[in-house]
Parts: C-alpha cells; sequence; structure tokens
C-alpha cells in the first residue's frame, strides 16, 4: 500500500493546522488507498536550515535532518495542510521542503489550505515552483478552506460537502500519481 504523508505545515502556537489536518488525516485514512500517516513539522524541530553540504549529497550531520529525511523518504505521496503567510507559505514548510532534496524526486503533492477569503491558495501557488524545483508534481485537485475559523467548533473542524467531495477527488488523483510515478523512483 502506497504510503501518504499528511504534512502539517504551520509551527505556530494556536494554530488551526491541527484541527483541518485531523479531519483529513482521518478521511485519508479511511479512504482505503493509502497508509496515511501524521507528520507535524512542530515534531521536528528544524533550525533554519544548517546542515554544512547541500542536500544533494545526503551527508546529513545532524540527528533532525536524519530523522526528517526518513520520514520524507518512506513516503509515496504527500498532502501538505498550509495556512496563508502574507500571501505566501510558512517558513517552517519552505525549510522543510529545502532540507533534503532526492528524498521528495518524483512524487506527488496535494494540498489542503486554509485562511482567510482565499482559503490558502495564494500560499499554494506560491509553493508549487518549490516543489516542481525538487522534481515533485504538484496536483491541480486541491481543499481550500475560506474563513477557517467560521468552521471551527470547540477547536475542531467541521467540513463543509464540497470539502469531503474535493478531498475525495484530491486522494483519488494523488494516487493515480503516485502509481504511476513510482517506477521513476525505482
Amino acid at each position: 500500500m502506497l504510503r501518504l504523508n499528511v504534512i502539517i505545515a504551520s509551527t505556530r502556537p494556536g494554530r488551526v493546522g491541527s484541527a483541518v489536518g485531523t479531519w483529513f488525516y482521518e478521511l485519508a485514512r479511511h479512504h482505503g488507498n493509502f497508509d496515511a500517516r501524521w507528520v507535524d513539522l512542530a515534531d521536528f524541530n528544524l533550525p533554519v536550515f544548517d546542515e554544512p553540504y547541500h542536500p544533494r549529497q545526503q551527508n546529513y550531520q545532524h540527528e533532525h535532518t536524519k530523522r526528517w529525511a526518513a520520514s520524507v523518504a518512506e513516503a509515496d505521496a504527500y498532502v501538505l495542510v498550509v495556512p496563508e503567510y502574507n500571501f505566501g507559505p510558512t517558513p517552517a514548510l519552505l525549510n522543510a521542503l529545502n532540507y533534503v532534496y532526492h528524498e521528495w524526486n518524483y512524487k506527488p503533492a496535494a494540498f489542503v489550505s486554509y485562511g482567510g477569503i482565499s482559503g490558502g491558495m495564494r500560499s499554494v501557488e506560491a509553493t508549487k515552483p518549490t516543489l516542481t524545483t525538487l522534481k515533485m508534481m504538484p496536483l491541480i485537485e486541491q481543499v481550500a478552506v475560506p474563513m477557517v475559523q467560521e468552521q471551527l467548533e470547540d477547536g475542531t473542524f467541521k467540513a463543509k460537502d464540497v470539502q469531503e467531495k474535493s478531498a475525495i477527488a484530491m486522494l483519488d488523483e494523488l494516487k493515480r500519481w503516485a502509481d504511476a510515478l513510482k517506477p521513476m523512483r525505482g
């Protein structure tokens, strides 16, 4: 079974990414096509990139990098649960993406984005060029959650029907791409 890392991309105290991510993670677990894993960037505590060697060399010196590289390498696909910070991605996400290189190659990524009126979509579009540079395939299918605060009840995210349907369509497409790209990594 394909492994899917659901990556919570905000590390900010008081974030709502955990609530949105929990909803999506449970949906992905029950989807049936993936071994879904919860990956919270906050758990890795990655400092601003501090490796002495270029990530392409995979000569990692720090334990935090080795743990992160192993987590990324084990996955066949990713869903990035992302907010929007000043029309862009979180610094924690960009830092985590840049920590490793080969571990990302030839794998698909999709997004569950949230925020204000744009639903985090500007963050998604700003992240996609980084993904393609890492030889990843960012999908068009995604889930957007505009005005996320309106869908939170006592710290729990309550998805709308359109978000549930979008998530299922995204997971179906993510499986197609993960299957198609897997031979390229062999």
